[in-house]
């Protein structure tokens, strides 16, 4: 059991002969007392602090390991995020890759429908050619023809008799 100030104070020494001053001694005992009491306060105050500490340390650790974990979940959901975001990217390039085929096969069905429209009008515009100088050739050749000539002679002798009519016509009227 450990001594306390009052137990040093109270403390009585038997008398001897030739035994130690008895002031003297008092002095001492006085001076243990004081320094013990410091010694006494100073270890509560250490004590104090000391649990003060170990309650900041305790305060310290709990927030160090939820910032851990903390740290930690954040790091999954970023991973996570990641994950999804490499799977959407994915999922676009695959979609603009098939939307990339169709417009190619539409594309190219609509290329081959204007090749064979193509063919068909050049065919076409080949027919309306040839019938076009077939009839220009035919009607170079009815021109070139003696037939005209005639057609020609009868134009002008039916001309000719009609004025005669008319000017027969004309000298009856006057007479």
């Amino acid at each position: 059991m450990a001594l306390t100030p009052l137990d040093i104070h109270n403390k009585e020494f038997s008398r001897r002969l030739r035994g130690y001053d008895e002031d003297e001694v008092n002095e001492f005992l006085d001076q243990v007392i004081k320094d013990y009491e410091s010694v006494i306060r100073e270890n509560k105050d250490l004590l104090h602090r000391m649990t003060s500490m170990e309650e900041r340390l305790n305060h310290f650790m709990n927030l160090e390991e939820t910032l851990s974990k903390t740290i930690i979940v954040a790091q999954e959901a970023a991973d996570e995020v990641r994950g999804n975001a490499k799977k959407e990217a994915q999922l676009v390039v695959k979609e603009a890759e098939k939307n990339a085929d169709r417009i190619i096969n539409e594309s190219l069905v609509k290329s081959r429908k204007v090749a064979v429209e193509m063919e068909e009008l050049k065919k076409q515009a080949s027919i309306y050619r040839t019938r076009f100088r077939t009839l220009i050739e035919a009607q170079l050749e009815l021109l070139a023809q003696d037939g005209w000539d005639a057609l020609d002679r009868q134009s002008r002798e039916l001309d000719r008799e009609m004025e005669q009519a008319q000017a027969d016509r004309r000298s009856s009227e006057l007479y």
